[in-house]
């Protein structure tokens, strides 16, 4: 007889304790996902994951003392590291740069409804990066208009994408478009394991951190599938 699969195990930051209840209540409804520990601030966020061992962490990129963002380096030092995943609002592009610069896995308006938030965390748990609709576009725009397009307004060159077989540039392209392992195997008609092996390389050549760092690289140089 098969086992259950073992519930996604979350842990919340939020320094606002209704936004904690809601997510929670949400989260709580959702087949295979626990909230394991919530935190008001990053301190208490890292002990919280240390403690708990949560597959994703839901944080906060603004809180008093130690915010979101100090928070994510240590998270992802910890053994297990947990999936962090920031929460936003709309006029906060630079945060989510500088979140998605140091390693976390997506961003996700804190408005988003409950269908969108519990697709989030899964996806997260999955490996998926997770990237709110609402505020893509406004990142991208943001990372463009810094100064990392060419002179000629062109799509600037990048030699860590000549490190890239055909078939992982590909795969580039697609995670630029934010697609999953799943949805990137049934387009290519390939093996979910051979996307993952195409990723993990991706990372590894193009000197990621994760998969949302790869798909704004492709972006950033103009991929397209």
């Amino acid at each position: 007889m098969t086992e259950p699969a073992r519930p996604i195990r979350v842990l919340l930051a939020d320094d606002e304790a209704m936004i904690r209840h809601g997510v929670r209540l949400i989260l709580r409804h959702a087949d295979g996902i626990d909230v394991v520990a919530e935190a008001a601030d990053g301190y208490r966020a890292v002990e919280e994951a240390d403690a708990h061992h949560p597959d994703v962490a839901l944080v906060d990129i603004r809180m008093p003392g130690c915010d979101g963002l100090a928070a994510i380096r240590p998270l992802l030092a910890l053994v297990p590291a947990p999936r962090v995943v920031m929460l936003t609002t709309f006029g906060d592009e630079e945060n989510v740069l500088r979140a998605l610069r140091d390693g976390a896995s997506g961003f996700l308006l804190k408005d988003e409804g409950p269908q969108e938030l519990i697709s989030a965390v899964r996806a997260a748990a999955a490996g998926d990066a997770v990237l709110s609709p609402g505020v893509t576009g406004a990142v991208i725009a943001r990372m463009l208009g810094g100064g990392l397009s060419g002179a000629d307004g062109a799509a600037p060159r990048d030699e860590r994408i000549a490190r890239l077989t055909g078939r992982e540039r590909e795969v580039l392209a697609m995670l630029g478009e934010g697609l999953s392992n799943q949805d990137i195997a049934e387009r290519l008609a390939i093996g979910i394991g051979t996307v993952k092996t195409h990723v993990g390389a991706i990372l590894e050549k193009t000197g990621s951190t994760s998969r949302v760092q790869a798909a704004l690289l492709a972006h950033r140089v103009g991929l397209r599938p």
